[in-house]
């Protein structure tokens, strides 16, 4: 690493934004486009048994996703902070503060692998209960429980991939970062229809597929993270036991946060279940559909952390400000126009998965009003990752929960109880624009109090 490595404290931030966050959503929706693809292969099948199946499992594998999300947030948080300070230090610390940086990479990925793991080994034996609280039930239930099984295993490579790739972004590698996701997508891309249908392995091919994106994750972040940057030194047991408590006192309530949206999904799809397959088959194809629309939202937010890593470890609290400002002004103007977009679309996308009779009705009042909350979610995502990145982390959780829970499943239940499945799509809309507006009210007042610290400590550099 050189010395000039830290490039996010220079320069416009909406610009370092709007390129960590392009570059990132070309990886991430390279991810969500090969499963909207493998949704849409299975749906070829015509039968809605199927297609829930699959709705029901990529539901379950949420939760190991949101899990390892939430402790590479503490990696690549620790790792962008000591790069920003490195790029301040005087010359005689700087070599320090970069081997921190690399000790710091060895020790998260050990640790994510080993948890990423025990997330696997619990979700695996807890498979027949979720989908019994999910109302999962005979062909749908068998489809799920095979998915899992073939798919939960690969979880570990998931973990180190997204490690690997957070390493990259915090070192201002946004090309880097994207084509570790995207690469695996590429992969996927071409496996899932030789699986599905040439194979002949139908649901169960799309779960191998799922398997062998996992292995290209990590193999193309290793690549960068290893041998391009040398962002990892070898470490020892006692170097992982004592970076530990720093990681899990920022991957905790992280952890906390991410699990939060898979829990809401899981209490929408049981407020919906009732409604029958059909609801649960739009419901399964609405969750490919939403990624590909506001995948751009989740690659801000993933963006975002660096950038504020970088200026925090530089003592650049004028950046933090500017960078949140930026990055929600991005995230609210994305977010009406692909919520537009997709309402216009909504008879195209049911005619494409070849939706009819009631899974067309309710995907397409899915598409028509969705979209909406994903303006006031997309402020929730973003706000996150500045409680992550700049020390509250349990107000992420706080907020996310609030958001998955009480502003989500309380509306969504009264909403289905006054109008189904459309009610309570349309009503989750309000009870995420509260928690929204006071997430990024709540994201100010953070910065406040850091530049303040700063100012009490001395520590506040000159504007660059």
């Amino acid at each position: 690493m050189s010395a000039d490595t830290a490039r996010f404290t220079q320069g416009s931030t909406m610009r370092h934004v709007i390129e960590m966050t392009v570059t990132g959503s070309i990886g991430v929706m390279a991810i969500f486009l090969v499963d909207f693809l493998s949704l849409f292969y299975i749906s070829r099948l015509k039968d809605d048994a199927l297609t829930a199946g699959i709705g029901y499992a990529t539901t379950v594998l949420f939760i190991a996703i949101s899990a390892n999300i939430g402790a590479m947030i503490a990696g690549t948080a620790l790792v962008s902070r000591a790069i920003g300070a490195a790029s301040r230090a005087p010359e005689a610390e700087r070599e320090a503060l970069r081997d921190e940086a690399r000790r710091l990479a060895g020790s998260g990925l050990v640790l994510i692998m080993l948890f990423s793991a025990a997330v696997s080994v619990v979700l695996w034996i807890a498979v027949p209960h979720l989908l019994d609280m999910l109302g999962a039930r005979e062909t749908a239930r068998d489809v799920a429980t095979r998915f899992l099984h073939i798919s939960l295993p690969a979880n570990v490579l998931m973990g180190a991939g997204m490690m690997l790739s957070g390493y990259l972004r915090a070192q201002g590698d946004a090309r880097r970062a994207m084509t570790v996701t995207l690469y695996g997508g590429l992969v996927t891309a071409v496996a899932d229809p030789l699986l599905i249908f040439v194979a002949g392995l139908g649901t169960d091919g799309a779960a191998w597929a799922t398997v062998i994106s996992r292995c290209v994750f990590a193999l193309v972040g290793w690549n960068g993270v290893v041998w391009v940057h040398k962002l990892l030194r070898p470490i020892s047991v006692a170097e992982v036991r004592g970076d530990s408590r720093r990681m899990l006192a920022i991957a905790g309530p992280a952890i906390l946060t991410n699990l939060a949206t898979p829990i809401g999904g899981l209490l929408f799809l049981r407020v919906i279940t009732p409604f029958g397959p059909s609801a649960v088959a739009a419901s399964a194809i609405l969750d490919r559909v939403v990624p590909v629309a506001f995948g751009v939202l989740f690659a801000l937010s993933a963006s975002v952390g660096p950038i504020l890593g970088q200026n925090l470890g530089a003592n650049l609290p004028q950046r933090l400000r500017q960078a949140m400002r930026d990055s929600y002004i991005f995230a609210i103007g994305y977010a009406v126009v692909a919520a537009t977009i997709m309402a216009l679309a909504r008879e195209p996308i049911a005619n494409f998965f070849g939706a009819t009779g009631e899974t067309a009705r309710n995907l397409m009042n899915f598409c028509l009003y969705g979209g909406i909350a994903w303006v006031f979610i997309g402020l929730v995502l973003v706000s996150n990752a500045a409680f992550n990145n700049l020390g509250f982390p349990l107000q992420s959780t706080l907020f996310n929960w609030t958001r998955a829970t009480l502003g989500t499943f309380p509306p969504a239940y009264f909403g289905a109880q006054w109008m189904g499945v459309e009610g309570a799509i349309i009503a989750i809309i309000f009870g995420n624009a509260l928690v929204g507006v006071l997430a990024v009210i709540a994201t100010f007042a953070a910065i406040r109090k850091v530049e303040q610290r700063l100012k009490d400590s001395g520590a506040i550099a000159a504007r660059p």
